[in-house]
């Protein structure tokens, strides 16, 4: 394979030389710190510099520079970020997956400029006993400590985490890694605190990722706080992921979004992410929709399996899930966000879907950067 970067990248396309990455392109953030200025003098652009090393995860690599790519084309262009894929030289690096990928530029080069966020994939091995473990190679925990100093901001995917805190960069925090490895991590870092249940955690300026697919939610995240959640939605919608799914949401025990079949399913869906604080009603879906409500309640049952009804307070519960995990918004301001007349309907509708109330979800799940009492993997 080529570059990671390419159609994936940050920039959209060109090679490394088309780009200018290399020597003479360093150190060109200027006043702005991380952000790098796009060589056409357009809008800033943030650096994100993810690792390559032999072994890495494959889609660890090339699943978030496919977000930030997506976010370009949302923009159309106008600034977002530029992806450097840096490795400890310009040789091919054999991913785990056995694809080759070549490396944008070196640890050494980008150690010299100012990096908006370093982004940390990870490796595996079966043990003799097949069961899987996090690999720490030296040399790549010593790059990952240098680059970090140059970093406004640190994300593991998945297994990265292991590397990160072989560095010393996850002591006394709270993190979350694959699953299969997050005993390997407890054990390995008794001062860092290891939940296995999200699917992504903000600790501070420190993102841990978990499961591989879930790079793409940790990445539509970085997203959100960089540009705005609509503009995450956007992305979102183009990655076919109806909706973002916030950092709490389990790695075991995530619902899975009905697929829609139809274009006329995929508006109606999108119309009411966008509408949850209004009126929504079977009359008014059923005009946007230009289908009478007896088809519209039809459609719901074939394409999605449930009633309009059902399906809106379940878009306003995930969205209600958001705000309580990201946000110190009260629970007043949160009800009338999402859609519900009353905190009262919000907690009735917790306690439907989740069997939970909204204070104890946000006191479970919300980020580590306003701390959580959530409890942490327990020491084998």
């Amino acid at each position: 394979m080529g570059s990671g970067s390419g159609s994936g990248s940050g920039s959209g396309s060109g090679s490394s030389a088309d780009r200018g990455i290399g020597r003479d392109g360093a150190g060109r953030g200027g006043d702005r710190g991380h952000d790098v200025a796009a060589e056409t003098g357009g809008p800033a652009e943030r650096l994100v510099v993810v690792l390559l090393f032999d072994g890495v995860d494959l889609l660890d690599v090339t699943g978030p520079p496919e977000v930030f790519a997506l976010l370009r084309r949302e923009r159309d262009g106008a600034g977002g970020y530029r992806v450097l894929l840096a490795a400890a030289t310009m040789d091919p690096v054999t991913t785990g997956a056995g694809v080759r990928v070549l490396p944008d530029t070196t640890f050494d080069e980008v150690a010299g400029r100012a990096i908006d966020t370093l982004l940390v994939p990870g490796s595996v091995e079966l043990d003799d006993q097949r069961r899987v473990r996090a690999l720490t190679d030296p040399s790549v925990v010593h790059w990952v400590k240098l680059l970090a100093g140059r970093a406004r901001r640190l994300a593991s995917v998945c297994v990265g985490a292991h590397l990160l805190a072989a560095a010393g960069l996850l002591d006394g925090r709270r993190v979350t890694t694959h699953w299969s490895t997050a005993q390997q991590l407890a054990a390995d870092h008794p001062s860092v605190e290891v939940d296995a249940d999200p699917i992504f955690i903000r600790d501070r300026d420190v993102w841990t990722g978990a499961g591989i697919t879930a790079c793409l939610d940790l990445s539509l995240a970085l997203v959100a706080e960089d540009f705005g959640e609509a503009t995450a939605l956007r992305v979102a919608r183009q990655l076919v992921m109806y909706l973002k799914r916030p950092g709490g949401q389990s790695q075991f025990s995530v619902p899975i979004e009905p697929v829609s079949t139809t274009r006329r399913m995929d508006g109606l869906r999108h119309h009411i992410a966008e509408h949850l604080a209004g009126r929504l009603t079977v009359a008014g879906l059923a005009a946007h929709a230009h289908v009478g409500e007896r088809q519209l309640t039809r459609i719901f049952k074939t394409e999605l399996g449930t009633t309009p009804a059902a399906y809106i307070e379940s878009a306003r519960v995930e969205a209600a899930r958001n705000r309580l995990e990201t946000t110190d918004d009260t629970l007043d301001r949160v009800a009338s966000a999402c859609g519900f007349a009353t905190t009262d309907t919000l907690v009735r509708a917790f306690r439907r879907q989740l069997d939970t109330t909204p204070t104890e979800y946000r006191n479970r799940f919300r980020y580590a950067g306003r701390r959580t009492t959530r409890p942490a993997v327990p020491r084998p």
